[in-house]
């Protein structure tokens, strides 16, 4: 069955960077959109950043110019690369994948794009 398993949390000093691994199972891993999300105590999850089927990627508001999401397909992993960390990145950090093939338009938005399967998630701690 489909799994992803992520990897790469830890505790940071604000300033900081940390590599996310979401490694991917179960499946031909081969041109599904898949994005980040995390999770702040007390918090709705959000998403962080994702990854179409073309390649193109979208990111949140909030951590854009820092975050960089990536995808190695011969690797079957899922990458999120998280520099210039501020405290308020501390959260858990989830990987998923969608049910299909999609492209990115302005007319739809990436994180509330149907998401099948979804990891364990990581924490990432990132103190002031």
């Amino acid at each position: 069955q489909v799994q992803l398993v992520e990897s790469g949390g830890g505790s940071v000093q604000a300033g900081g960077s940390l590599r996310l691994s979401c490694a991917a199972s179960g499946y031909t891993y081969s041109n599904y959109y898949m994005a980040w999300f995390r999770q702040a105590p007390g918090k709705e999850r959000e998403g962080v950043a994702a990854i179409d089927s073309g390649g193109s990627t979208r990111y949140a508001d909030s951590v854009k110019g820092r975050f960089t999401i990536s995808q190695d397909n011969a690797k079957k992993t899922l990458n999120l690369q998280m520099n210039s960390l501020k405290p308020e990145d501390t959260a858990v950090y989830y990987c998923a994948r969608g049910g299909g093939w999609v492209y990115f338009t302005f007319r739809n938005d990436p994180f509330k794009l149907e998401y099948k399967y979804w990891g364990q998630g990581t924490q990432v701690t990132v103190s002031s």
